[in-house]
């Protein structure tokens, strides 16, 4: 895209800024747009397990009520209490909502198609990912009431405690395709299942860790049954309590992007990527990120699914499985990978 706007008289500094911007709205524009339709997708999940019908008057098959209550939020005054510590309060909707974008920047949604291709993907997106607990912690604190600043705390635990075992997690997979870009990862998955299928969770060293990152992604994303953040009977709304308006709304959309980037990195991570699910030639006909977004609203299925039907944890249970089975259980695969392959791949 900076050859193009060179070639209209451009020098080249001013080409790669347009260019960066342009690849930056090419990201952002379509990942807002999607968020709005995911969480009327997620309203109609939902809706079916409970056999209702969900959204249905705004617009065609109420298409248009994820917009509808956009606009309704946005039209709200934003409330800021008194006592609150007003510069942190605003600040903090804002650290969650653009972290949550922040991540998108390395993910490969075609070959080639990414922003930023950088050798160290993966860690950028674990460094992305570990910030969000800021915006939660600042939300709790700068509210200045109990219940949001007991949510903070509940949260931050929360969300420290499965990035450790979603770290032992990927250093496997980063061991298996010897790469931390995010390209190369797709690429080793690449005829990975007996030559036939393309990706790491047929294998059988790796589809333990799958699993394991798909249940991590959820509690890490404070999706139920992990929602402990939240819990209407303790907590009342969590460190969103004393929020209104856009700023809450940030933060709703925030989650929701961030759920968007785990079944994202699912898909980049374990099941191909932009990759056809077999190494069939005419598969390849149908371009990569149509894949990629395929195996995206799969998995977002599978949270939908799991919201609608699974009933939510407590505090303790929750702390237990990922302390005293997740972080166990990925440590003795890191074990286990790295021997396997010390043993077959060099030869020790």
């Amino acid at each position: 895209m900076t050859a193009f706007f060179q070639s209209l008289g451009m020098s080249f500094e001013w080409a790669w800024a347009i260019a960066t911007i342009c690849g930056i709205l090419l990201i952002a524009l379509p990942l807002m747009l999607g968020v709005a339709m995911i969480i009327y997708a997620d309203r109609k999940i939902w809706a079916a397990m409970a056999l209702r019908r969900g959204p249905n008057v705004v617009g065609p098959f109420g298409l248009l009520q994820s917009f509808a209550d956009g606009l309704k939020v946005f039209l709200q005054e934003t409330i800021i209490p008194s006592a609150a510590n007003k510069g942190i309060f605003v600040i903090a909707p804002i650290v969650t909502f653009t972290v949550a974008l922040l991540a998108w920047a390395v993910i490969p949604f075609n070959s080639g198609a990414v922003l930023a291709d950088i050798n160290v993907g993966l860690l950028y997106v674990l460094a992305i990912s570990s910030l969000g607990v800021y915006g939660t912690v600042m939300a709790g604190w700068a509210s200045n009431s109990k219940y949001p600043f007991f949510s903070a705390m509940r949260a931050s635990a929360q969300m420290i405690s499965y990035e450790v075992s979603i770290g032992f997690i990927l250093i496997c997979v980063v061991l298996w395709a010897n790469s931390f870009n995010l390209n190369d990862i797709v690429l080793a998955q690449k005829g990975a299942g007996l030559g036939f299928v393309n990706g790491f969770w047929f294998n059988i060293l790796l589809f333990p860790m799958w699993v394991m990152f798909l249940i991590s992604g959820m509690a890490e994303t404070g999706r139920a049954p992990f929602d402990l953040t939240e819990a209407e009977s303790e907590l009342v709304a969590g460190f969103q309590t004393e929020y209104s308006s856009m700023s809450f709304a940030l933060y709703w959309l925030g989650e929701y992007a961030n759920v968007l980037l785990m079944c994202a990195l699912n898909a980049t991570l374990f099941f191909g990527g932009w990759l056809p699910p077999f190494e069939i030639p005419f598969l390849y006909w149908i371009p990569g990120f149509v894949w990629l977004l395929l195996k995206i609203l799969f998995f977002f299925f599978i949270f939908s699914w799991v919201k609608a039907t699974v009933p939510r944890y407590r505090y303790d249970q929750l702390m237990r499985l990922g302390w005293k089975v997740f972080l166990p259980v990925s440590l003795g695969f890191v074990v286990l990978v790295s021997g396997w392959l010390m043993f077959t791949r060099y030869g020790a």
